[in-house]
């Protein structure tokens, strides 16, 4: 089977990282075309040996791109349309249509209750969302909360799969002689207590409690914001408007995986904290607690469906915070003060293991490969 999986654009981010992640673990021969900013992630796949192709949209309302991405599909005889992210899903399902693919599968990475990559769910965003969907096989779901918010929008249950996000466990396995190199490189002392946060600094991702937090805690504690974005400059003016601004590290972007850039990669980075906080009040799956419980850490976190959705056992140091920055630093003082706890991953991250994923992202494909058209497509013809 070729596939050709269509993605918005491939900066360092969660679905993007996804991507990567599954494309070394999925059986299937899969190029990869972006519409817009061909980034970090895109220079990983390449170094991995996938063929990767920039498509140049200008814009959303770049409907030249749309042509484009018709001719590609079409030279590149691909038996299975795999489409990424907002935009990628509206033109990449009517593209693949048009060239004479039927077979179509789309995953939602990032649909919230109230927003979708940022935007907000105006009626315009849900009627051309279901428009487009209605042009493929099937929409997979990262996590059954994102599925029941599908349903709930009106995407018909027996097209909704789920497949959660996965991670590489080996990747994230606690690593002690690698916490002691990171924190030296990072300059943090011996005695600091580390709460990390991490994920693009957007105003959703809601860092400003962290930081707020922090200013209740102890000079020992320290906060390692991992991540780029939009908001970055914000949080710096707030760590010093809060007094903290010494206390707070930024890290920029930061890859999943060793590969030649400066600086630690985010396994490493995992492994120099003490404490993984998610301050963000609504989530499509939490992909960055699910990776710190693999690296042994305790999390709080304000919402994240792959642990909800989970029997609580299988995450003994997770816990859900509801509050503000004040409640954050109270819950952050008493992990502090629970003192340290073998770093091992508990059964909810074995739970979401990369492997598992890609198997059954693999039964999705065969599915929809195999099925007759769905009803509610359109003819190519």
């Amino acid at each position: 089977m070729r596939s050709l999986q269509v993605i918005t654009g491939l900066g360092v981010g969660g679905a993007e990282q996804q991507l990567r992640l599954l494309l070394r673990h999925l059986p299937v021969d899969s190029d990869v075309v972006t519409l817009t900013n061909p980034g970090a992630v895109a220079d990983g796949l390449t170094a991995d040996g996938v063929r990767v192709t920039h498509l140049g949209m200008a814009g959303n309302r770049d409907l030249g791109a749309l042509p484009r991405l018709v001719r590609l599909i079409r030279r590149g005889r691909y038996d299975l349309v795999h489409t990424h992210l907002y935009r990628a899903c509206v033109y990449g399902r009517l593209a693949a249509r048009l060239a004479g693919v039927r077979a179509i599968v789309a995953t939602e990475h990032s649909l919230g209750d109230t927003q979708m990559e940022g935007r907000n769910l105006t009626a315009g965003v849900r009627t051309l969302y279901l428009a487009s969907e209605r042009l493929g096989r099937s929409t997979v779901a990262v996590s059954p909360t994102v599925a029941e918010r599908l349903r709930r929008w009106g995407v018909p249950a027996p097209r909704i799969e789920v497949v959660p996000n996965g991670i590489d466990l080996t990747r994230f396995r606690f690593d002690a002689a690698q916490r002691l190199r990171t924190r030296q490189r990072l300059g943090l002392p011996d005695d600091a207590y580390v709460v990390g946060g991490i994920g693009r600094l957007t105003g959703a991702k809601r860092f400003d409690v962290l930081i707020h937090a922090l200013a209740h805690l102890p000079d020992t504690c320290r906060l390692l914001l991992v991540g780029g974005g939009p908001e970055e400059h914000v949080l710096r003016r707030t760590a010093h408007e809060a007094g903290v601004a010494d206390r707070v590290l930024f890290t920029g972007e930061r890859p999943y995986v060793a590969d030649g850039s400066p600086g630690p990669d985010l396994p490493s980075l995992t492994f120099a904290m003490d404490l993984l906080a998610s301050p963000s009040p609504e989530e499509a799956f939490g992909l960055a607690v699910v990776e710190a419980l693999a690296s042994g850490l305790p999390v709080r976190y304000a919402s994240c469906p792959a642990i909800e959705d989970l029997p609580s056992h299988t995450a003994p140091a997770a816990h859900r915070v509801t509050g503000g920055a004040e409640a954050f630093a109270r819950a952050l003082a008493a992990a502090r003060a629970e003192g340290p706890r073998p770093r091992t991953a508990p059964e909810a991250a074995h739970h979401y293991s990369i492997t598992r994923s890609a198997a059954r992202l693999m039964d999705v494909y065969a599915a929809a490969h195999s099925s007759p058209p769905s009803p509610h497509g359109v003819s190519s013809s």
